[in-house]
């Protein structure tokens, strides 16, 4: 939307002071709630358990990305005498999609086998020997094909017991540090793939009022809030790969036609899997496992299957591939459960911690998303959105759903990706029609029609120490498209900060719960310019306090609480049980 530059100052200065306001122990406990537990089988599974997924181009090294699944939520450090581990006899793998046709195009597959090398003691770490001592087997599948091995007897890194367990040369394992013998369980793959491999144990890079935010939605200040996941730990397996073993023709990022290219779009999940059949010894030796694996767990979006699928349908979820989705749980995309809470003629008032989050019930005076209306339902009918991702002889049919006002955005987010096409561009150039061409910001488009992580892998990493980089990701590049003279001169493509973030990937440092809040919230409707309802259509600033509240809004917790590593594998690592008694 083409601006004076007063009015372009005046919008930046609003939006920028909005930006500026704004445990599960498998031995001890069943009773700590977390997003991780998503769903009732997996919660007694923890060992199969999918916590978070991650994919992002490699801030210090470019021409790879890095893929991070972790697994086995809410580790207490000092939950010994058995510290918690990657299962036996479960497939842990991470999928690529990355040419639009269903079907796994790369498939890793992990699995880990532990021993006793000392079965005299009690101890997990003694005299240079280590007990449950777990390696792993890396194999990696090309199109469907057979599985060949790419690291064999790969080591997991010890837990973090102590300084005595880790450091001590005469009674423990003589390390130098847990950083060093984190580093040196890292392991280059064998094959052309070049890939490089770690797998153990790390700090939950998750970050999330749990507390809050599982209370019927009361989120909390600043001051009150509380990460559910301060000082706990979780197991990694990590992937650094270079673009070209990703890209669907082997070409490396230099090849790509500009920073959208959609040649260069991965959609990203990863499951678990266990055999399915267990028979129990009463002779206390293990179990025996038999039978064809059964997918137990499963992941590609954050927060789906917490936050999105009602907890009839969790089990079901989980059992679920993104290549054979039930097309009935798109509803709960569609007409969003917490979208409920953020409609004042519904339950809104019921949720005050949801308060600043609003929905557009009459954008532009024509347009209504509130839940079983219909949103941009009506140009569907004499094909209004003609020559755009809205015509009728493209995707027209899929978005535009009468009764399901969310199919235009949410439902993309989560199981599409967003194509670079009008109307998903910024309201930047669009001259007030949120139909018009305008500033492109993302392309993660993929048609597979299922929950994945989407990456653009063309689209330039945004520098940590950048003074623009935020970990409110595309939300934030949304902001600066629209406001910074920078960037919203003209609605040409250009690089914007946080083009990189969350979700086109997700990067470890970003929000994706606040995002996902906000996106429900109509956020992304707003940025293309669907604005919110106390904005009159052709006035001169859309920047209203419904739109001000939104991007201000926190859930109290936004960072995590600690560092990330500057170099792979990026996640920290583990908390010290010695150091950290009570977890908290």
């Amino acid at each position: 939307m083409k601006k004076s530059t007063k009015a372009i100052l005046s919008l930046s200065g609003v939006l920028a002071t909005a930006l500026c306001i704004g445990v599960w122990d498998a031995r001890h406990s069943t009773t700590e709630a977390s997003s991780h537990r998503e769903a009732p089988l997996i919660a007694n599974d923890p060992l199969a358990d999918n916590t978070d997924l991650y994919a992002f181009r490699s801030p210090d090294d470019t021409n790879t990305v890095t893929i991070i699944a972790n697994y086995v939520p809410l580790q207490l450090p000092q939950g010994g005498p058995n510290y918690a581990s990657f299962g036996e006899n479960i497939r842990y793998e991470i999928h690529i999609e990355n040419d639009g046709v269903s079907g796994d195009d790369i498939t890793y597959r992990f699995t880990f086998a532990k021993v006793n090398q000392d079965p005299t003691t009690f101890f997990d770490i003694r005299l240079g020997q280590e007990n449950n001592k777990v390696t792993y087997t890396a194999e990696k599948s090309i199109n469907g094909g057979a599985f060949s091995t790419i690291v064999t007897t790969g080591d997991v890194a010890p837990p973090n017991i102590g300084p005595r367990s880790i450091s001590n040369a005469v009674v423990g394992l003589g390390a130098a540090n847990y950083d060093a013998l984190m580093n040196g369980t890292i392991e280059t793959a064998m094959g052309a793939g070049g890939e490089m491999i770690y797998c153990g144990p790390a700090d939950d890079p998750f970050f999330v009022d749990l507390g809050g935010i599982f209370d019927l939605g009361e989120t909390r200040s600043a001051t009150g809030a509380r990460d559910g996941l301060y000082k706990k730990n979780v197991h990694s397996i990590a992937i650094k790969v270079p673009i070209a073993t990703l890209q669907k023709n082997g070409q490396p990022v230099t090849a790509a036609a500009n920073i959208l290219d959609a040649d260069y779009v991965i959609g990203v999940w990863a499951s678990a899997s266990r055999p399915s059949t267990r028979t129990l010894s009463m002779t206390g030796t293990n179990p025996n496992d038999a039978g064809a694996y059964v997918q137990v767990s499963r992941i590609g979006m954050p927060l789906t299957n917490e936050a999105v699928i009602p907890i009839g349908s969790k089990d079901k979820w989980n059992s679920l591939t993104p290549y054979n989705e039930d097309p009935a749980m798109e509803d709960y995309f569609c007409n969003p459960e917490l979208g409920l809470y953020m409609d004042a003629s519904l339950f809104g008032g019921a949720v005050p911690g949801m308060s600043a989050l609003r929905i557009q019930r009459n954008s532009l005076q024509s347009f209504d998303f509130g839940n079983t209306h219909d949103g941009l339902w009506p140009i569907r009918a004499t094909n209004g959105g003609a020559g755009t991702a809205l015509d009728t002889n493209l995707f027209g049919n899929y978005l535009l759903r009468q009764g399901k006002p969310r199919s235009v955005d949410l439902l993309p987010i989560f199981y599409t990706g967003v194509p670079n096409l009008a109307p998903y561009q910024l309201a930047t150039g669009k001259n007030g029609n949120p139909l018009a061409n305008g500033k492109p910001f993302i392309n993660n488009f993929l048609p597979t029609f299922g929950d994945m992580l989407r990456l653009n892998m063309a689209v330039p990493v945004t520098p940590r120490n950048h003074p623009q980089f935020s970990s409110l990701g595309i939300v934030q590049a949304c902001v600066l498209g629209l406001t910074d003279p920078a960037y919203n001169a003209n609605a040409n493509l250009q690089w914007i900060p946080n083009m990189d973030g969350f979700p086109n990937g997700r990067r470890l440092e970003d929000d994706v719960t606040r995002i996902e809040l906000q996106a429900v919230s109509g956020v992304a409707l707003a940025a293309i310019g669907l604005w919110y309802d106390d904005y009159t259509a052709g006035g001169p600033n859309p920047v209203t306090p419904n739109l001000v509240n939104v991007l201000g809004y926190t859930t109290g917790v936004e960072q995590n609480d600690t560092t990330f590593k500057p170099a792979f594998p990026y996640v920290q690592a583990p908390w010290s049980g010695y150091a950290n008694h009570s977890g908290q």
